[in-house]
Formats: structure tokens, sequence, C-alpha cells
């Protein structure tokens, strides 16, 4: 088996991204997270974002464009941790999904910015 990476499918930081997307639609679709449709939307775009740059970079096959694109990915991980801050404070999740979800964002940032540090190594000399 290769540990090489083939497609954006592969990457464990778009396999998190991923499922941290498929939880914020989860949380905001219930009570009056699901009402405050500003916020619910607007977290729902951040958190796809962050998958979908990460993935939009690595089909651009150009180390220089995948990094571009994970900043941004990155900066919108740091905006669902943001709106984190807000729902709690409206009383849309709980103290401990807010815990939860705070350690999930800035886990998947410090992910985001390894890969980025490391892009190089990611299809050899290709990119």
């Amino acid at each position: 088996m290769s540990n090489r990476v083939e497609k954006f499918e592969d990457l464990r930081v778009w396999q998190s991204a991923f499922a941290l997307s498929k939880e914020i639609y989860q949380i905001t679709s219930d009570g009056a997270f699901a009402r405050d449709f500003g916020l619910r939307d607007q977290m729902r775009r951040a958190a796809v974002s962050v998958m979908s740059n990460i993935a939009e970079g690595f089909e651009r096959h150009s180390n220089k464009d995948f990094s571009r694109f994970l900043a941004i990915s990155r900066g919108s991980c740091a905006e669902v941790r943001s709106q984190l801050y807000l729902a709690y404070s409206l009383g849309y999740i709980t103290p401990e999904q807010f815990k939860k979800f705070y350690a999930e964002t800035e886990s998947l940032s410090k992910s985001i910015g390894a890969l980025r540090n490391s892009i190089g190594i990611i299809k050899g000399d290709e990119r």
C-alpha cells in the first residue's frame, strides 16, 4: 500500500474538513440556530469553504496555487471558529459543543498549516 496522495480525497486534512462541514450542518439544523438564517448560512459557507479550498488548491497542480488555497482554507477555518463564539453567546450551542468544535477547528487549522509547510512532498516533481 502506498502513502502517496493521488487525489484530494486522500488528504487527511480534507477528510477532517469534510467531517467538520457535516457536523456544522447538523448543529445548525436545529432550534433557534436553524432560524438564524444569516449566522447559519454564513457558518455553513465558511465550513464548506475550508474543504473546498483544499480540494481546489490540490487540483491546481502547482505548489504556489495549492499554498495560496490552503491559506484561504485556513482563514475560513478561523471564520468558523469566530462564529462559534457568537453561536455560543446566543445560546445556539452548549458549552460542550463550543469546546468540541473550537478544538476541532483549531486542530484543523494547525493541520492545514502543517500541510502548507510540506506541500513539496505531496506529488513529487509534478507540482
